[in-house]
């Protein structure tokens, strides 16, 4: 059966030659019960590992059924073992989490039997070593003799010609010891058996043969019972692992050591987070940087005959079905207000937002309440807001001076006290009442219009300013413009201001009536805190003119709808109506600078995301091969009972596949419930707000490739060598 004519073992370490075994001569036959026996260092468990296919040989040959097997590969060597060889290993070899039943149907599944097939097989086995009443029992639960008693069943389940056995008693009391002999003896009525031992004296009555070894050589070779007839050699029947024991097995390791598998997920789950922290961060910076400063969900409106809307128009479109509500004058959806409160001589709250009527107020506050009277107002503003994080308590009930314009140049303001707070992950918004939105408009439609000034038959450079201290069809304006006039008398000179906009124009005809100084100015603007230089240019005429010439009839206003999935039917539905309208979202545009800071940021996304999956993958590999170097042995095992290269990594790819799946879904969870307002995480909310569906499906992929990775080298480390020296060495 086995031969051994001249084999050499030898170790190299460090450019040091150390021998092994030399020039072993030696024929096993079927039948036998052999025992290998000698001190410590002699070669025997040496011997034992060469002849099981363990380890290799460097000098000499051993014939295997009459075939040469020098020339034999590691995958030769595997194939050898499935077909011929079955262990018995002192310290077991047994997978602790798994039960007596596991233990020896792993050696089944691993050779492609279906789990349906082994069940009477394997019951059969476990009662001949007499555990039946223990074969749901965790193997870690036993004592020394029953686990041996388990290693015997694992090899005799195998059914292969050869069984080899390193000091299988060596751990056992002396009634155990007894007891597993007699079962090998059993077992090795129709099969070669060599056993490795220091204690001869428990083998003696059962051995066929007794082989003593001294410093590498063979001293005797004591046959004690002759094999009258040699039986003959039946290889172990063996096929692939089925994908099913596959996904058995890698599912099954996932769970059975609760330290690993937590361990393992909370590597997994820590690239997760970072990836979607990183990407979501910058995604989170496109946007804030981006045009997006529009809603999704409102369309903008105008007469197809370009005349000014009136409530008929109006009723019509609020009868469309999908139309949530109607901004008639919409110049202010797009106007940012300021508002601020001195608290001391030095120090400013400062808020601001676009501005909207309260009436369009939607959802559930925070904080506080709904505005009650005209004054009050209510904001959505970020939950990272300096005043929302460390001074809420000088923000909610607090006085504020609504600005409309720039500060130092005011021309409307409104005492205003915030009462309720919405916390948003979108642009900044402040709900008034109706009747502020009038006080404010006027000074918002200015904004929009391109305001001329016609003086001594030039155009000069100032803007206009309503003020209670001027008569109609008059104006005051800066002593300094009377430089520009030859006789320096401006008095009753007349002036004339211009306005227009996409939809309308018009003018005034004015007088001018008096001039303003530094001393002065003050009376006109009507605010002791006025800067005299932010008034300098301007031109100062009657409210009620200045109303006139900017309140003008609507032209254009912004319909909101309730379904954005069907805002494109809501369209149709309005130019059915005569109305021309149009999506926010196809009026946006940008400067040059803004499309060429977001193509340098969507380049230093990619190359930051790509360092980062590599510095991920180089840090997960390191921690998760330290975690999975208590495996080293329980992967060993598989290779020892059966198991290829690829059957392994395929296991532990599943292994990690389903590690890393539920990683995933750990934080895809958060953020999905993030979307939907259900939990708010601060910032990570922000961030991964704007992650999309297909991105979070790509990072899923990442991740995976990622798991499929590491897998492949820790499993081709594995595998580098030989099956004894993986076995022996830490990975």
């Amino acid at each position: 059966m086995l031969k051994l004519k001249n084999v050499s073992k030898f170790y190299y370490n460090k450019g040091m030659i150390a021998t092994g075994f030399t020039k072993i001569n030696l024929e096993l036959k079927m039948g036998e019960f052999i025992a290998i026996t000698g001190e410590s260092g002699s070669g025997k468990s040496t011997l034992l590992n060469v002849i099981s296919g363990l380890d290799s040989y460097e000098e000499g040959e051993m014939y295997i059924n009459g075939k040469e097997t020098s020339h034999y590969t590691e995958k030769d060597f595997e194939e050898y073992r499935r077909k011929y060889i079955a262990n018995i290993f002192q310290s077991f070899n047994l997978i602790n989490s798994y039960t007596v039943y596991q233990n020896v149907e792993l050696v089944l599944l691993l050779n492609g039997y279906k789990k349906r097939q082994v069940k009477k097989k394997i019951l059969e086995i476990i009662d001949q070593v007499g555990l039946t009443k223990f074969k749901n029992t965790k193997v870690s639960k036993l004592s020394g003799g029953q686990k041996q008693r388990v290693a015997i069943a694992r090899a005799m389940v195998k059914d292969t010609p050869i069984i080899v056995a390193d000091e299988p008693t060596g751990n056992l009391d002396t009634e155990s010891a007894k007891e597993v002999i007699e079962i090998l003896k059993r077992v090795a009525k129709n099969k070669l058996v060599v056993l490795v031992t220091h204690n001869i004296e428990q083998i003696e009555e059962y051995a066929t043969r007794i082989i003593k070894m001294h410093d590498g050589r063979i001293i005797e070779n004591t046959q004690i019972k002759e094999v009258k007839e040699e039986p003959k050699v039946e290889e172990s029947k063996y096929n692939k692992i089925t994908i099913f024991n596959k996904y058995r097995l890698g599912i099954r390791n996932t769970f059975n050591i609760l330290t690993k598998f937590l361990l393992l997920f909370a590597v997994f789950f820590f690239i997760t987070a970072s990836i979607f922290l990183e990407y979501g961060s910058f995604k989170l910076s496109e946007y804030m940087n981006s045009e997006h400063i529009y809603d999704e969900n409102r369309i903008l409106i105008k007469k197809q005959d370009k005349t000014a809307f009136n409530q008929e128009d109006y009723e019509k479109i609020k009868n469309i079905s999908n139309v949530d509500y109607i901004v008639e004058d919409d110049l202010i959806i797009d106007k940012h207000i300021a508002a601020d409160r001195q608290i001391g001589s030095r120090d400013m709250m400062a808020i601001g937002g676009y501005i909207s009527n309260i009436k369009n107020f939607s959802g559930n506050l925070d904080i506080g309440r709904m505005p009650e009277r005209e004054n009050e107002i209510v904001i959505e503003i970020g939950r990272e807001h300096y005043y929302v994080t460390n001074r809420l308590n000088e923000l909610v009930n607090q006085t504020f001076t609504m600005w409309t314009n720039d500060y130092y140049r005011v021309e409307e303001q409104q005492e205003v006290a915030v009462v309720g707070i919405k916390y948003t992950e979108d642009k900044n918004k402040i709900y008034v009442h109706n009747s502020i939105l009038e006080k404010m408009k006027i000074s918002i439609h200015k904004g929009y219009c391109d305001t001329k000034v016609l003086f001594n038959n030039k155009y000069i450079n100032a803007e206009i300013c309503p003020s209670d201290k001027v008569e109609k069809g008059q104006a005051i304006v800066n002593d300094e413009l009377r430089y520009q006039i030859e006789n320096r008398t401006i008095k009753n000179k007349p002036i004339n201001i211009k306005i227009s906009n996409i939809y309308y124009s018009d003018e005034l005809n004015l007088k001018i009536s008096d001039t303003f100084t530094e001393e002065n100015y003050v009376d006109i603007v009507g605010n002791k805190n006025a800067n005299y230089y932010a008034y300098k240019d301007m031109i100062f005429i009657n409210r009620e003119e200045y109303n006139a010439i900017y309140d003008k009839p609507l032209y254009q206003s912004s319909v909101y709808v309730k379904d954005i999935e069907e805002i494109d039917t809501t369209l149709k539905e309005l130019e059915n109506i005569g109305i021309k309208a149009k999506k926010i979202t196809d009026y946006k545009t940008e400067y040059e600078s803004d499309k060429l800071y977001r193509q340098i940021l969507k380049i230093i996304k990619l190359i930051v995301t790509i360092i980062l999956t590599f510095v991920l993958f180089f840090i997960s590999y390191f921690i998760i091969r330290i975690i999975l170097k208590s495996r080293n042995i329980y992967y060993t095992t598989l290779r020892i009972l059966g198991a290829t290269y690829k059957s392994v990594k395929r296991i532990l790819d599943i292994e990690l596949f389903v590690n890393s799946s539920l990683a995933y879904i750990g934080v895809i969870i958060p953020i999905i419930l993030s979307k939907m307002d259900i939990i708010n995480l601060g910032y990570i909310s922000r961030a991964v707000r704007y992650v999309s569906i297909k991105e979070c499906i790509l990072m899923y992929l990442i991740l995976i490739v990622m798991s499929r990775l590491i897998s492949r080298k820790f499993t081709k480390k594995l595998f580098k060598n030989t099956t004894i020296n993986t076995y022996n060495e830490e990975v």
